[in-house]
């Protein structure tokens, strides 16, 4: 694989990011009994407008892969981490959280954290692979979420 690069999300990348998003978390409704994961029906025009949407377009400008991050006081919030199923297993995941964790560091932040479904058993792996570790599990917006954090340092980070 050449080495892709990641942009801030534009406006006309929305429609892009949500239907990445609705190809990436489709096969978590059976896991999840038929509630649907909340990046598919997320507001994208919001995230490019008021968070930190990235996208790592492809060579005709679709959406391979995005990232959501939501800055908070001293902590960044990886909201939503997507990869189109076919692009899966070439390194964009671990581009964008390289990414995130530059962006955490950047903004001055000491952690990073994230939710995700109980069920997402391979998102759960690449998250304590990479570091984060689990902190709590527990219901919310009526669905069981396990939560991560990993704290950084500047010289952690490599650069990207």
């Amino acid at each position: 694989m050449t080495e892709q690069e990641a942009r801030r999300a534009r406006a006309d990348d929305v429609p892009g990011l949500a239907r990445l998003a609705d190809r990436a978390y489709r096969p978590y409704l059976a896991r999840m009994a038929g509630k649907r994961p909340a990046p598919m029906d997320a507001d994208y025009a919001h995230a490019v407008g008021h968070d930190e949407a990235w996208v790592i377009p492809g060579p005709d400008g679709t959406v391979l892969a995005f990232v959501v991050l939501v800055p908070g006081d001293g902590e960044l919030l990886l909201e939503n981490i997507a990869v189109d199923p076919s692009e899966q297993g070439r390194g964009l995941g671990r581009l964008l959280l390289d990414l995130a964790e530059q962006r955490a560091v950047a903004l001055g932040a000491t952690s990073v954290w994230l939710f995700t479904h109980a069920s997402m058993t391979e998102n759960q792996a690449i998250y304590t692979a990479r570091g984060y570790v689990e902190t709590e599990r527990g219901a919310e917006d009526g669905l069981e979420r396990v939560f991560y954090r990993k704290r950084l340092l500047p010289g952690d980070i490599a650069p990207h």
